[in-house]
């Protein structure tokens, strides 16, 4: 699932990010291998990993990258159309979304 703004992206230098998840991705495999010795320490390994790709799934804040696109442009389109909202004097962000009918 694709989870960062592209904001938040841009500020990493994609070099340094692809370094990083190879070399988690070598550890990870490092430890499986000594794992793979022990049948039971495997088997709990597997199942940690079952129920942490499981979370990821079941996360209802997570949105695909087609979904977070198609949103920035509903968005863009309401704004374009006027329809937006602004943070009054000394309000706040929770107090904006509340006042425009968000239950939080």
């Amino acid at each position: 699932m694709w989870r960062k703004s592209c904001t938040f992206a841009a500020k990493f230098d994609a070099k340094e990010v692809i370094m990083t998840v190879l070399q988690l991705n070598a550890d990870i495999y490092r430890n499986l291998a000594t794992l793979s010795e022990d049948q039971s320490m495997l088997d709990k390994a597997a199942k940690y990993i079952r129920r942490l790709a499981k979370q990821m799934t079941d996360d209802s804040t997570c949105m695909s990258k087609e979904e977070y696109f198609a949103m920035l442009d509903r968005s863009e389109a309401q704004y374009a159309r006027g329809e937006y909202t602004t943070l009054l004097p000394g309000e706040s962000v929770t107090d904006m979304l509340r006042r425009t009918g968000y239950d939080l």
